[in-house]
């Protein structure tokens, strides 16, 4: 967690300096008042504070409640120095939509979503501005006139800088003999492309959260948001360019973002699209590549000439199992607040989710969840997506691997590493494919999915099938 910089007199003069020389005027253009008033009704003296309002209070919208959210989360108790600011700015809150939240900030968010999103032209250039007081590196996010394609008001810090939790970067690894502080029902990340094969335990990526890593010839992004429960690893690369990615310190929807380098855009996770910035609208999309959450006993039986992660990061951490957000695994809160919730399951029940491109509604994405307890009963289970007739495999210690099953329908596991199917014939599972063992040319290939909180998915992907 960063030391929050608090609004002062000098910030406030920071602040209206960056956002512009000129005085602030009390109309801008298209009848929205100006993003200086904002500024320094949350940060300039009192006096001019109380000026800035009053002009606010004569153009409002509630359009512009989520900048005075900002400004009264940046200044929210136990901060004294804002204590008497925030509770102005919640007032004037209450004053100007007739709510009465208090300082119940969470509440607030949740009537904010439940509007029409119709913001101030330059919220995100404000956001950018306010955030400076974390890290200046944060304006680069948002100058003014940033393109954006999702609600800036659910855009929140997430309590680190820029890259305040480290990627790790072609990190070193071991092969299986030489990682001796893993036990067999630790849990890893595996990932296999091109004959490679390396195991990223958890341990260790739960205190970074991303690895830039080349792996079969293949450079790659693995991309995991701990408070989402989920590990993508997409090629970092787009549109034939490589892309060089970092952590914002943001999130959005309790997922995080990540930022490209070469352009500062923030790119939703999930997804792997920019959402704000240079790139967002333009077109671009990661390519995301098979992963299985196993346990290290499991990976290495498959795959015993595998690499793993060695515990010589650079960085000092707890490495131990189970250290990183031992408390946040270990119950059903959440840290953050999301605009959509479902209670059909628990918020952290994991679940294997893949969102294909659907040639029936026009290539839009058709977005499925599957609880991995369902697929613990069912570990064969053909299901139809997107036109396609999939199959989930499910080991004996509950990993989940997805292949398109085309034509060939499979009836049951025959031990560990092999299916039959319902002519008899038997299948290898490995990563890449299903392989039939009398003719090794007929494979059906694997298929991108991954697991993730229930509660993570549903907010992104509220339109999402379940089956449980």
């Amino acid at each position: 967690m960063v030391k929050q910089l608090r609004a002062s007199a000098g910030v406030g003069l920071i602040l209206l300096a960056a956002a512009g020389a000129a005085p602030a005027q009390p109309a801008a253009e298209g009848g929205h008042p100006d993003i200086r008033l904002f500024l320094q009704a949350g940060a300039a003296e009192p006096e001019q504070a109380e000026y800035a309002l009053e002009q606010l209070g004569d153009q409002w919208r509630d359009g512009y409640a989520g900048i005075v959210w900002d400004m009264a989360w940046l200044q929210r108790p136990p901060n004294l120095r804002g204590f008497a600011r925030f509770f102005t700015l919640i007032a004037f809150l209450e004053e100007q939509t007739g709510e009465r939240f208090g300082a119940d900030l969470p509440g607030w968010q949740r009537w904010m979503w439940a509007q029409p999103y119709e913001p101030h032209p330059d919220y995100g250039f404000f956001k950018g501005l306010w955030y400076r007081q974390i890290d200046p590196r944060f304006a680069e996010f948002f100058p003014r006139g940033v393109t954006s394609r999702i609600r800036l008001d659910e855009i929140e810090w997430g309590g680190v800088a820029v890259n305040g939790i480290p990627p790790l970067e072609y990190p070193a690894s071991v092969d299986a003999g030489g990682a001796g502080y893993l036990e067999d029902d630790h849990v890893v990340f595996g990932i296999a492309l091109n004959g490679e094969a390396r195991a990223y335990p958890k341990r260790i990526l739960a205190w970074h959260e991303m690895a830039l890593d080349r792996l079969g010839g293949v450079e790659l992004t693995i991309v995991y948001c701990t408070l989402c429960g989920t590990v993508i690893p997409f090629e970092s690369g787009a549109d034939g360019r490589h892309v060089t990615f970092g952590t914002s310190g943001l999130l959005y929807r309790s997922n995080k973002l990540m930022f490209d380098h070469e352009t500062k855009s923030l790119w939703n996770t999930f997804e792997g699209v920019p959402v704000v910035g240079e790139l967002a609208g333009s077109g671009l999309r990661l390519t995301p590549r098979a992963v299985v959450t196993t346990t290290w006993g499991e990976w290495r039986r498959r795959h015993p000439s595998t690499t793993v992660l060695s515990l010589d990061t650079g960085h000092r951490r707890d490495y131990s199992e189970g250290a990183a957000y031992r408390g946040y695994f270990g119950t059903d809160d959440l840290m953050f607040p999301v605009s959509r919730r479902d209670d059909r399951l628990s918020n952290k029940e994991e679940v294997l989710v893949l969102r294909p491109d659907d040639p029936a509604r026009g290539g839009a994405p058709a977005p499925l969840a599957i609880t991995a307890r369902f697929l613990a009963r069912n570990p064969v289970y053909h299901f139809e997506l997107a036109g396609r007739s999939l199959v989930a495999v499910t080991s004996g210690e509950g990993a989940n691997r997805v292949y398109d099953a085309g034509d060939v329908r499979f009836a049951r596991r025959l031990g560990p590493d092999r299916l039959a199917d319902e002519a008899g014939r038997a299948w290898r599972v490995v990563e890449a494919a299903l392989v039939q063992e009398d003719d090794p040319g007929a494979q059906r290939p694997r298929v991108s999915a991954h697991r993730a909180f229930w509660f993570g998915w549903y907010a992104q992907f509220p339109d999402t099938a379940l089956i449980d």
